[in-house]
């Protein structure tokens, strides 16, 4: 029966009715539970409270309704409005997905491209560079360290004021780091750079153990060590290898040596000016014809401080020479025999040089010992002489037999020869000590 009412309620209107009011739909589960309760309901119960139930529902409803007007109000709004935009943004996402659409195969053609251009198999110029500079971010610590190199190598050669506080062994450590890594990579502009600074501060050092060569209170032991540092650094500031031999090292301390020796000797140039007005008041006094001159202490003063500098330096540069460049034992011979250098060798630089202080000696006396007069210092100084010669003999330069040539007056021959007695008397009697304390010595050491 409901769906008879149901079918009535839903059939069409009659033409010219109010087509407002909507009709039930005939599917709509709602008006068929609510048709069903109604044809179960008697007709007096459906006239009498059926309209106050509707009405009573109505109310309720409509109570529901302004309730979530109230509450929910701004968000059906918002809705409404967004729900109105729709209609314009639901076109502009359909033509932009039509964009996108035509835009992914140009999208995957330029992906494709990039990806076949910037491989990493392939050569390219901007990838190289960037491969420089990853390489130089991940190895910056090691450049620094290279570029701090030409520092440290400063600083440990200017450590000190002398040679002696310098730290020049760790100098030659680091040069030799910094060599060998111009020897590995010879193309390289920055370890070049370094070397070029290497080599210059090296110079520094060498000239630095050069001028210590020249010190006036130089010891065996602080030669040996200068001359031992030269050797490792000429070499490498000397590629033809010239001076790095011993020739050129024993010129160089013999030069520097003698620098030295000419240096003090000329800090005696107050009393040779004496000296020399001493000798020009003689030959003034042998030119007027006045009587003898009995001058000469200047002079004398002059000549003993000037051999007693010449003894102590000349025995101290020979000596020196001797113990830090020993001559060679023997000529090398090839397997079968032969010299393996036809020609001799080269000499050494001290055959010469022992003449050459000789010279500068004697050259002295032969000038200002004839303006002294009085024998007795004539003869102070002559022992003084011998006593020289004789400590440069003990080295192989003994030049007592030259003193004879000097002219230093009528009866030099005469005072010569006494002077000489005296002498060998003495060194004898000095001989006979010093082997007796050797003698003594040795039967101690045999006892004990």
């Amino acid at each position: 029966m409901d769906e008879l009412l149901q079918q009535l309620l839903s059939s069409p209107p009659p033409p010219g009715a109010d087509r407002r009011h909507g009709r039930p739909d005939a599917t709509d589960p709602v008006a068929l539970g609510y048709l069903s309760s109604l044809a179960s309901l008697p007709l007096s119960a459906i006239e009498s409270s059926e309209q106050q139930s509707l009405a009573q529902s109505s109310h309720t409803l409509l109570l529901s309704l302004q309730a979530l007007s109230k509450r929910s109000h701004k968000s059906i709004i918002e809705s409404a409005s967004h729900h109105g935009n729709l209609k314009t943004a639901l076109p502009a996402l359909a033509t932009s997905t039509g964009d996108l659409k035509t835009a992914i195969p140009k999208l995957d053609s330029e992906a494709v491209h990039f990806s076949t251009t910037y491989h990493k198999s392939a050569e390219n110029e901007t990838l190289n560079t960037r491969k420089k500079a990853l390489l130089l971010s991940r190895n910056v610590e090691r450049l620094e360290d290279v570029l701090h190199l030409p520092t440290l190598l400063t600083s440990a050669i200017t450590s000190g004021s002398t040679a002696a506080t310098a730290n020049y062994a760790s100098a030659l450590d680091l040069n030799g780091h910094i060599r060998r890594l111009h020897a590995l990579y010879p193309e390289s502009c920055l370890v070049g750079t370094v070397s070029a600074q290497s080599d210059d501060a090296m110079r520094t050092m060498a000239m630095n153990l050069v001028s210590s060569l020249r010190t006036p209170g130089l010891k065996l032991a602080s030669a040996l060590r200068t001359i031992s540092w030269l050797r490792r650094v000429v070499p490498d500031l000397d590629p033809d290898g010239v001076a790095g031999n011993g020739g050129g090292l024993g010129a160089l301390f013999l030069v520097c040596r003698l620098a030295t020796l000419m240096n003090l000797l000329a800090a005696l140039e107050p009393l040779r000016d004496l000296a020399d007005q001493e000798k020009a008041r003689q030959q003034q006094s042998a030119g007027a014809g006045a009587g003898s001159w009995s001058g000469g202490q200047q002079t004398e003063r002059y000549l003993k401080r000037y051999i007693e500098i010449f003894r102590e330096q000349s025995f101290a540069i020979v000596s020196m020479f001797k113990s830090i460049f020993p001559s060679p034992t023997g000529q090398t011979k090839t397997q079968d025999g032969t010299d393996a250098d036809p020609l001799q060798p080269v000499p050494s630089a001290l055959s010469t040089f022992p003449l050459h202080l000789v010279e500068m000696l004697m050259e002295t006396l032969r000038i200002y010992l004839p303006c002294v007069q009085d024998q007795a210092s004539r003869e102070s100084l002559l022992t003084q002489v011998l006593y020289c010669a004789g400590s440069l003999g003990r080295l192989g330069g003994d030049f007592g037999v030259l003193l004879a040539s000097l002219d230093i007056g009528e009866d030099a021959e005469a005072e010569w020869v006494e002077v000489v007695k005296r002498h060998r008397v003495m060194a004898g009697r000095l001989e006979s000590i010093v082997g007796q304390k050797d003698r003594r010595s040795s039967e101690v050491s045999v006892k004990a």
